[in-house]
């Protein structure tokens, strides 16, 4: 009668193969570099919109909008620095842009200038009402703070981003259009409307936008 022998393979041994294969594994991964960079610095890689955009066109339109005889006119006619909110910007363009960037970029202009008062969007307002609604139920007397003493903003700016395409072959055009406006929110009149435009010139071999 023939017995026939199998050999079962060591846990050591196993253990080698598994090294093995995930060192091989690790060493034909593409190699990564790293290298932090200065927040200062501007590569666009995609020529698309980007923070570096964003960044500019805010301090840009908003030193145009400080400049205007409406804000003059406003503290002229109260004796203190208008109140501006932020509302909605529209992305129109054809790619995908953070609008909330760009808003907070546009918010974080207008309140360091110091030239004006500002209160916070209707987003944000929401989580201030509900601290306030808890502090009605949870909070001493004498650091509750009541409801109905918001201060209402005097001015609302909103606007939009649009972008165009032009391509030939591999090298694109594209143009980007932010438009801007400040409205009265007592009696709707538009007081500044601003406009900015930034154009690239995008160059590949056999890639389109």
């Amino acid at each position: 009668m023939n017995h026939r022998f199998r050999s079962t393979p060591s846990r050591y041994g196993i253990r080698l193969v598994a090294l093995a294969l995930v060192t091989a594994a690790t060493g034909c991964g593409p190699s990564v570099k790293v290298r932090r960079m200065d927040n200062a610095e501007n590569i666009d890689l995609s020529g698309r919109w980007n923070e570096t955009d964003s960044r500019l066109v805010a301090e840009e339109m908003i030193a145009d909008t400080l400049s205007r005889p409406w804000l003059a006119n406003a503290t002229r006619k109260t004796g203190n620095p208008p109140t501006v909110i932020v509302g909605q910007v529209h992305n129109e363009s054809m790619e995908h842009i953070d609008c909330q960037a760009f808003v907070e970029d546009l918010q974080r202009s207008l309140i360091n200038s110091g030239r004006v008062e500002f209160v916070a969007s209707a987003l944000e307002r929401g989580d201030v009402r509900a601290e306030r609604y808890d502090q009605d139920t949870n909070a001493s007397e004498a650091t509750r703070k009541a409801q109905g003493e918001e201060q209402g903003a005097d001015f609302v700016l909103s606007g939009s981003i649009r972008s165009n395409v032009d391509r030939v072959g591999g090298e694109s055009v594209v143009a980007y259009q932010v438009n801007l406006k400040l409205l009265d929110v007592q009696s709707n009149k538009i007081v500044w409307n601003g406009s900015k435009k930034i154009k690239k010139n995008i160059s590949r071999a056999g890639a389109g936008f």
